[in-house]
């Protein structure tokens, strides 16, 4: 897994390359732990990243163990099946998978957008 960690002033981009998944987990939180302690703000730029699974709504929603909840956590440039993804989860769990967290632009309460 490759992951690209761009800061600006206190916001982090970080641009996983290729998938997410429990191997490749490891990787992308240590990117995150690397931050250093400034930073706010975490964009995770999901252009290149081509799957995702569980791992990756944990990661995404601070759930998993050593979960990064300091940060405003927001995603950008979403491709198609992660998207998916979180659309199910929020439609499924919408408690625990709040996809207008993520993506402040998505009116709150979305569902039903499964294609």
């Amino acid at each position: 897994m490759n992951v690209t960690t761009t800061i600006t002033s206190t916001t982090a981009r970080l641009t996983p390359h290729g998938e997410i998944d429990f191997d490749t987990l490891p990787p992308l939180r240590s990117a995150v732990d690397r931050l250093p302690t400034h930073v706010t703000d975490l964009v995770w730029e999901l252009e290149y990243l081509t799957f995702t699974d569980v791992p990756g709504l944990q990661l995404l929603f601070g759930t998993a163990p050593h979960g990064h909840t300091r940060y405003r956590t927001t995603v950008t440039n979403l491709r198609d099946q992660p998207l998916q993804l979180l659309l199910i989860a929020a439609d499924l769990f919408p408690a625990a998978y709040d996809v207008s967290r993520l993506i402040p632009s998505t009116p709150a309460g979305l569902t039903g957008l499964r294609t």
